[in-house]
């Protein structure tokens, strides 16, 4: 029996061969801190190689989904708190979350129960069905804070909705509904919030009941393709977001974040 216990700011239950994954820092409004982040990376191998689970329902605590980036610790680093800055200048770890999140022979249904936002959004988008509730608002922001969307942002929204609005959104880093995510097709399905977790559920356990090896090996003929578009962005995308991380651009945005104000860019 897999053990979940070691995870601090992730939360698994099983029932029904289905496991409920929720990332658990509702105060931060799960903003990923370099804590969450190791164990995103690290909760799939866990999941992938469980012989209890035939579906993974991934959703948030409290009312986001995953807040992205903690951009308070991006302000601390720009400070020059030398652990974190190690952290921040290894892309290792960024390949490695999408890398076993696209490994996962379970289905994985994303109950995005509210916003979705920078890696937030990266990780929801990469989930095999996503369920949304219309009121949530997804979008990919890096640029707001002087960095480029290197953490997968640059892999699927062009797969999802094509090169020409993924750029958009991803250079202007515009947010925009759940509802208006699934007219563009974006995400499967949006609906009011308190059906969000109820519709996931009834899909998880349906791929859950279903024949496993039909269902795991269309998903991962089909992840083939997504892999292939890792292999030619991600190290590219992550390597532009590490040059970017040190940038006077970056500090600037990252300090007037946490002064509410306006950042002044001047391309430094």
């Amino acid at each position: 029996m897999t053990d979940y216990s070691r995870y601090e700011c992730i939360k698994v239950e099983k029932a029904d061969t289905v496991a409920t994954v929720t990332l658990n820092r509702p105060a931060a409004l799960n903003a990923v801190n370099p804590q969450m982040h190791h164990e995103l990376e690290r909760i799939w191998l866990d999941l992938a190689e469980d012989p209890e689970v035939n579906a993974i329902l991934l959703t948030g605590a409290g009312k986001a989904f995953c807040a992205g980036g903690d951009v308070k610790g991006m302000a601390a680093r720009a400070g020059g708190d030398g652990e974190p800055r190690r952290f921040r200048l290894n892309p290792a770890g960024g390949k490695r979350l999408i890398q076993n999140l696209l490994e996962v022979e379970q289905p994985i249904i994303g109950a995005i129960n509210g916003d979705a936002v920078g890696l937030g959004a990266t990780i929801a988008l990469f989930c095999d069905v996503i369920v949304a509730s219309e009121q949530a608002r997804f979008g990919d922001p890096h640029v707001r804070v002087g960095i480029v969307a290197g953490d997968g942002g640059a892999v699927i929204w062009p797969l999802l909705i094509g090169p020409a609005r993924a750029k958009e959104f991803l250079m202007r880093g515009h947010l925009i509904t759940g509802a208006e995510a699934a007219r563009i097709g974006l995400v499967n399905y949006a609906v009011p919030p308190e059906q969000v977790l109820p519709k996931a559920r009834e899909i998880a356990q349906e791929l859950a009941d279903g024949p496993p090896w039909a269902i795991r090996w269309s998903k991962l003929s089909v992840n083939k393709w997504l892999k292939d578009q890792v292999n030619l962005i991600l190290d590219a995308s992550l390597a532009y977001e590490m040059i970017t991380f040190t940038t006077e651009d970056h500090k600037e945005a990252a300090r007037a974040f946490v002064e509410k104000r306006k950042p002044h860019f001047q391309g430094r």
